[in-house]
């Protein structure tokens, strides 16, 4: 259907529309991919135009001028090219599910199944802490998927910060009225997002937010990334895939041998290569390479995976157990949506939990520990702190990370409204 080309000063508008930002979360949002350097989700994301072609596939950018969009990877053979935005909502979905598991584990952690059901807790939820690598993966993904020539590194940093940091902050502020401020140099790190280099800090605050520092730290390395693989074609990023499945091995070796996984599960060096590992594997997705197994197919390897975790044991080796299924299923879940296929994962509701799951994400652990004094430690106490949490998501989404973010990048919108844009 023939549609209006939207001016470049609607572009821009578009840019920073509120549902732009779901595919990170993070941590980060997808019913839009987010932003990229040049989103939950991932910041305010880019709009993608997305072709199958059987070839590459193609995706546009409404960053660019009208008269000179440009794809990041060209391709040589016929497209039917898709006009409006393209939405990844399975990936916002699976963010969902990945967030729930982390709080499943903190519940069967914290106490709050005893008897048979602390049984069923330790097999169901034992392996709960892999929802992180899959946030970590999916981040390096979606960033890898979006990433555009004309962003410059600072944009992007900026975008991330206004994605990220404000809930940061008002979970840290929380966390001292919960659990107390704790040392003073530990609590400073954590504000500026460096805690999880040194492990006695690594939980400071609010502790799930050493999977931020972690973040923090691949953000900044990813513009290198981008611009190694801008032209790069299917060899070189075959080759840094392969480069951080070793790497993973190579430490769930020292885990297992050396004893030395519970500094490396949060250090955050150690995580990078499953970031590194999504970014690779959306090249080879942009570039028609990707030869994954299906959606059903990466789910159930994910799931065996899952179960694996209890037989290998460790505590960064957990990484090595998903690490095939969430290679396989974030780029069949991406693929599913953009060729049309069916997918379970972009329910609505299961899209909606999926925008709030980096808050919920954030607040949950703060709720479980103050449930250990409110709540009675049981299965009906773990659903009423789910309920108080998922309430807490929802005020901290919608009056804390979307207007936050809004007016942190305000300053930027009107800079590009006075700048040409430019590729």
């Amino acid at each position: 259907m023939a549609s209006l080309r939207p001016t470049p000063h609607h572009q821009i508008e578009r840019l920073f529309d509120t549902h732009t930002y779901r595919l990170l979360g993070e941590h980060a949002s997808t019913t839009t991919t987010p932003n990229m350097p040049s989103s939950p989700p991932q910041s305010p994301s880019e709009h993608l135009s997305l072709t199958n072609t059987g070839g590459p596939i193609v995706s546009k950018s409404s960053f660019a001028e009208p008269e000179q969009s440009e794809s990041p990877v060209r391709s040589k053979t016929p497209h039917r090219e898709v006009t409006h935005p393209g939405p990844l909502p399975s990936l916002t979905g699976l963010r969902w599910v990945a967030a729930l598991l982390v709080f499943c584990l903190h519940t069967r952690n914290l106490g709050y199944f005893n008897g048979q059901a602390r049984h069923f807790a330790d097999w169901g939820f034992g392996a709960g802490s892999t929802g992180v690598s899959f946030f970590f993966l999916l981040s390096g993904f979606v960033l890898g998927w979006s990433a555009r020539s004309g962003d410059r590194p600072t944009a992007f940093w900026r975008r991330r910060f206004a994605r990220l940091y404000p809930v940061h902050l008002v979970t840290a502020c929380i966390a001292v009225f919960v659990m107390g401020m704790g040392k003073p140099a530990g609590s400073a790190a954590n504000l500026l997002l460096v805690h999880s280099w040194w492990h006695p800090w690594w939980q400071t605050l609010d502790p799930v937010s050493w999977s931020l520092a972690c973040e923090a730290f691949f953000y900044a390395t990813f513009p290198a990334f981008a611009l190694l693989l801008r032209h790069a074609g299917a060899f070189t990023a075959t080759a840094l895939a392969g480069a951080s499945v070793l790497t993973v091995l190579i430490l769930t070796r020292a885990d297992l041998h050396l004893g030395v996984g519970r500094t490396l599960y949060s250090f955050p060096a150690a995580r990078l290569p499953e970031f590194v590992l999504g970014v690779a594997v959306a090249r080879l997705v942009l570039l028609g390479r990707w030869r994954g197994p299906g959606l059903e197919a990466s789910v159930a390897l994910t799931i065996i995976g899952y179960f694996l975790v209890s037989q290998v044991g460790g505590s960064y080796a957990c990484v090595a157990c998903t690490l095939v299924g969430f290679t396989c299923l974030i780029p069949a879940a991406a693929l599913a949506d953009v060729r049309g296929l069916p997918s379970l994962w972009r329910h609505p509701a299961l899209v909606r939990l999926g925008e709030l799951s980096f808050a919920f994400y954030m607040v949950h652990l703060l709720v479980l520990r103050a449930g250990q004094h409110l709540f009675k430690p049981s299965p009906i106490g773990a659903i009423s702190a789910f309920a108080v949490s998922l309430a807490l998501a929802w005020l901290l989404y919608e009056y804390v990370e979307v207007p936050a973010r809004r007016w942190l990048l305000r300053p930027f919108l009107r800079s590009l409204r006075r700048t040409p844009v430019s590729r």
